[in-house]
């Protein structure tokens, strides 16, 4: 039933809103983190995420808490939230489109991860989409130029942490329910950053209730959409259509904040991408 084209179509247009909602939250993150603050952010993001999640699994709350694996669920979570920090701190410090970019070097991290601790198998061929992915990241940060900060750096620790959350999510996926992984990512995140967050807690504008509710409104979309289309189609062919996003945020940056993308962003990112869909095409054709 998940092989028809209808099906497959349903999926990738799930798995493009998803895409466009998670830019979208990356977009309104970048415009509360400076009235707002980067840690007050990273509270909103997981307790409004919290909040939706346990009101749609309320009915089935005895269920969904129940799980196999909590001490890898605590570590999966622990590293999504360092996933989401990362990446807030450098929306508050460099361009979107910039950060998008460097972020996207995931999916070749996920290959790699995945053949040294799942043993899942890695070719010449996808050791060299890595070697060119983790190229076009320096071809955006530019190490030793005068354009070069270290806050390029944040991106790509967010890209390690989530390549850490999604080893642990494949480990664990087959035994546990896409929602109790779900309720665990916002109950640990909620729980940490409530503890975290009141030193820097300020009371927020009207315009910053605003984006508060935008970043919670569109990541908690954005997840529903993701899981959703993970449900009516395969991975592998969903996979390509995530490179959406650097579109995405090259579209919201320009509109939104004036931010241009340099050439070397776009040659970066053309890399990375090119890169990530190699590596995926030969997953596809070996699998």
């Amino acid at each position: 039933m998940t092989d028809g084209p209808d099906t497959q179509g349903k999926a990738i247009m799930l798995m493009v809103g998803a895409i466009l909602f998670f830019t979208l939250m990356d977009a309104s993150v970048k415009a509360l983190t400076p009235r707002f603050g980067v840690i007050p952010s990273l509270w909103a993001r997981y307790g409004g995420q919290m909040l939706l999640v346990f009101v749609l699994v309320l009915p089935r709350l005895h269920r969904v808490v129940r799980t196999k694996y909590p001490v890898l669920q605590f570590l999966r979570s622990l590293l999504l939230m360092g996933a989401t920090g990362f990446f807030f701190l450098a929306l508050s410090l460099i361009p979107l489109t910039d950060a998008t970019a460097l972020m996207s070097v995931n999916p070749v991290l996920i290959t790699l991860g995945a053949a040294l601790f799942l043993h899942e198998p890695l070719g010449p061929r996808r050791i060299v989409g890595i070697v060119v992915a983790m190229c076009g990241a320096l071809i955006i940060i530019r190490p030793g130029s005068s354009v070069f900060s270290l806050a390029s750096l944040y991106p790509l620790a967010a890209a390690c942490c989530y390549t850490g959350y999604a080893l642990l999510t494949r480990k664990v996926g087959p035994d546990e329910d896409v929602w109790t992984s779900l309720f665990y990512t916002g109950l640990v995140g909620t729980v940490i950053m409530s503890l975290v967050a009141p030193p820097y807690a300020q009371m927020p504008d009207a315009i910053s209730w605003g984006l508060i509710a935008m970043v919670a409104g569109f990541g908690t979309i954005a997840q529903m959409l993701l899981i959703r289309a993970f449900t009516m189609g395969q991975a592998s062919m969903l996979a390509p259509y995530a490179y959406c996003g650097l579109g995405f945020a090259a579209v919201w940056g320009a509109v939104f904040f004036g931010e241009l993308p340099d050439i070397w962003t776009i040659c970066g990112a053309l890399v990375i991408a090119g890169a990530g869909l190699y590596v995926w095409h030969r997953e596809t054709k070996t699998s």
